[in-house]
């Protein structure tokens, strides 16, 4: 993993661990609400990989999976709501170099 990707993963498993914290729900908790062992919770928060599955999970049980989709959603950015007009195409090709 790149540093810059490092720094954003450990950024991310800290915001997740001060949700937690905000809610009053111990490490424990959160991993049983997520289905995932402790182990792999502390893994997140301390900025390690994990899968998508996980981090999903894990933000459904902090009660945010909604805020996380919705920072992620093109159609609220300045280029999505420039280009809401168009449709997207299936998928983009890369003609011959």
């Amino acid at each position: 993993m790149d540093l810059r990707t490092q720094r954003a993963a450990s950024q991310l498993g800290s915001h997740l661990a001060d949700w937690r914290k905000l809610l009053g729900l111990t490490g424990r908790q959160v991993a049983d609400r997520a289905d995932i062992s402790p182990k792999t919770l502390s893994r997140l928060e301390n900025g390690h990989s994990v899968g998508s599955d996980t981090l999903l999970a894990v933000a459904r049980a902090l009660g945010i999976l909604d805020r996380l989709l919705d920072g992620v959603d093109p159609w609220t950015s300045d280029l999505g709501r420039l280009r809401s007009q168009k449709s997207l195409p299936k998928r983009v090709r890369h003609r011959g170099r």
